[in-house]
């Protein structure tokens, strides 16, 4: 017989997934009458049963109250039923004749509910619910703290579902809770999606398991009493806020912003609301309680009265206390009493101006709290508009308590108890989250228009279809000086062509920068000498020697050999004879390099421009007249 407890816990994870995983297999099939048979008869059974609920949850957390444990209750398994009556969630949805389109809904499987310790069955009800109005089976892994709560919950309305002709096992709710089984029910082949309501470490781990996942994240709630507001109208609905269910609602507010000038009247309202305020030292204490030094909460504190946190703090409040309210100096972590606190605990932070009290709710939200809820109190719509359109929240509640508000309760958002934050906190989605987010949506289109008609292609021309290339059009002839009829290049004529070689080289000046210098002129008419000498010398070897006709080898020239006869007198000296080239790759000029060759162009030759560049590195390239 099996002992081990962590093994047991997995495979009573494994066991019940595949349960629900059978049951829904019918529960798929059923019509939308029928499933929204089976939600009004288990939320029946939770409203029937809410205040035993509560107490129980109480009982079992130590955390809240009971009788806003029951209003949770009452939130889901009443408000929430009446909202989704006449929802469409499984086969046609909706038909568009106009756009010739058909939405179908179709559930997704088996929906893994962690349920927290703060609200286990409140929550339970909610996920479940939505689960089962979806089309969907639910696998529920409670808080261990709240385990025999959270799985009575689970009990209740599986019996009230099955009576009502829902297949047996389609609600499930494990017992022997551990980290492993909670990961094993969220990693699981039949598990479809996670609804996860937890800690960050939690909803990281179901961002982090493989599967589609609908996880929420902390809130720390900003509240900002504007100039213009009712005052005592709003700090009224602040400490109702507050001190609802002590605090334990995400969306509780957590620092009341607002200027100076409201200071005193918001103090004296506060008092009037029985708030406690605390002096600099008990904030002190109420911020080394409340918070640990990495800038989580202390779950020994989390939905405790306020006579209990200000005992445990070390200091005494009347007994009819609402909320405890403390004065910061500022926000960041080093002022505690500005993070989320879980607890009837209320910081207060007064601002020069406006602005001021922008840039603080600002903060209080980048300190945990980015993308969950934020609260103005105003009757300046401007101002109103400025403040949601700046906040960093997708929950921007206007004259409202908040945890009411972000709820569904006072505001027409959608009754939920998993609220979205948003990519800017890490989280799929920034609604608040229905049965709509449980369903997959297939639409069947019909044809209206042809390809062509929606996107008209201009033809593209192809390798296929491209007419031959033109030829390239002939380089530019390589400049040279006009020769003499029948007699090459002329003294005056080589002269010219060196001495423009010179200048822009920088060898000797130019015309705008100097005449050109005695010394000048004996360089440019050495080198004309020593040239003409060479090629006189050469022109009766060229053709004889050369050893490929597109190219002629300078080793081989005569002119290089003792015997060779004395150079001709320029009158005298005929052109070589030599064969110029039609064309002339980059290939062409790298065996010339290597065999110390030149190339003999003419006018018409095409030289490509990778054969131009190369060349001109060792003076390859001869230009010569065609005969």
């Amino acid at each position: 017989m099996l002992e081990d407890q962590d093994l047991i816990a997995l495979q009573e994870a494994r066991s019940k997934v595949e349960a629900a995983y059978a049951a829904w297999q019918k529960y798929r099939t059923f019509t939308q009458e029928q499933i929204d048979a089976v939600v009004e008869a288990a939320a029946e059974a939770g409203r029937r049963e809410a205040l035993g609920l509560a107490k129980m949850a109480v009982e079992e957390t130590a955390m809240g109250n009971v009788r806003d444990k029951l209003a949770k209750n009452l939130l889901n398994a009443d408000l929430l039923p009446k909202k989704m009556r006449g929802m469409k969630t499984v086969g046609v949805l909706r038909e568009l004749p106009d756009e010739k389109v058909i939405e179908v809904g179709v559930p997704m499987g088996v929906v893994a509910a962690i349920v927290p310790t703060t609200n286990p069955t409140s929550t339970a009800i909610f996920k479940t619910l939505i689960s089962l109005k979806s089309g969907n089976a639910v696998v529920i892994s409670p808080h261990p703290r709240a385990k025999k709560c959270t799985c009575y919950t689970a009990d209740l309305l599986g019996g009230a579902a099955e009576k009502a002709g829902a297949p047996a096992g389609l609600i499930q709710c494990l017992e022997n809770i551990t980290l492993q089984s909670t990961q094993e029910l969220m990693r699981h082949r039949r598990t479809a999606i996670i609804l996860a309501t937890g800690g960050q470490g939690l909803v990281r781990a179901a961002y982090s398991s493989g599967k589609p996942a609908l996880g929420v994240g902390p809130g720390n709630v900003p509240i900002l009493v504007e100039k213009t507001a009712d005052v005592a109208d709003a700090v009224a609905k602040i400490v109702q806020g507050k001190s609802f269910d002590y605090g334990t609602v995400c969306s509780s507010e957590q620092v009341l912003v607002t200027c100076r000038a409201l200071q005193q009247q918001v103090l004296e309202e506060l008092r009037k609301n029985k708030a406690y305020i605390a002096t600099e030292a008990e904030a002190e204490a109420l911020g080394r309680l409340l918070i640990t030094p990495k800038g989580t909460v202390k779950p020994e504190c989390v939905g405790q009265s306020p006579v209990r946190i200000a005992r445990m703090a070390g200091f005494e409040v009347p007994p009819d206390t609402s909320i405890i309210a403390a004065g910061i100096k500022g926000v960041g972590p080093d002022h505690p009493l500005s993070r989320e606190k879980l607890s009837p605990v209320l910081a207060l932070y007064f601002a020069e101006d406006f602005e001021g009290a922008m840039r603080a709710c600002e903060q209080v939200l980048q300190l945990g709290g980015l993308g969950h809820t934020c609260v103005i109190f105003s009757r300046d719509e401007a101002r109103i508009r400025e403040f949601g359109l700046r906040m960093p929240a997708f929950r921007v509640l206007v004259n409202t308590p908040s945890p009411q508000g972000s709820v569904g309760v006072t505001t027409n958002v959608f009754p939920s108890m998993t609220l979205g934050c948003g990519a800017v906190a890490g989280n799929s989605t920034s609604d608040n989250v229905g049965p709509q987010h449980l369903i997959n949506v297939k639409r069947i289109a019909y044809a209206v228009r042809s390809a062509e008609e929606a996107l008209p292609v201009p033809e593209v021309e192809t390798a296929e279809t491209a007419a031959p290339a033109a030829p390239a059009p002939a380089p530019a002839p390589i400049a040279a000086a006009p020769a003499a009829a029948g007699r090459g290049l002329t003294q005056e004529a080589v002269e010219a062509i060196v001495e423009k070689y010179l200048r822009s080289r920088g060898v000797v000046e130019s015309p705008a920068q100097a005449p050109m210098s005695r010394h000048s002129a004996g360089t440019v008419a050495e080198i004309v000498d020593r040239f003409l000498a060479g090629r006189r010398a050469a022109a009766k070897s060229a053709a004889a020697s050369c050893q490929c006709p597109l190219v002629a080898s300078p080793s081989s020239q005569s002119a290089s050999s003792p015997q060779a006869p004395s150079p001709p007198s320029p009158a005298a000296a005929e052109p070589p004879q030599v064969r110029i080239a039609d064309f002339v790759c980059e290939n062409d000029v790298r065996e010339a390099i290597e065999n110390n060759r030149k190339i003999f162009i003419g006018p018409r030759t095409i030289v490509t421009p990778a054969a131009r560049e190369l060349a001109a590195r060792g003076d390859i390239l001869v230009l010569a007249e065609r005969k």
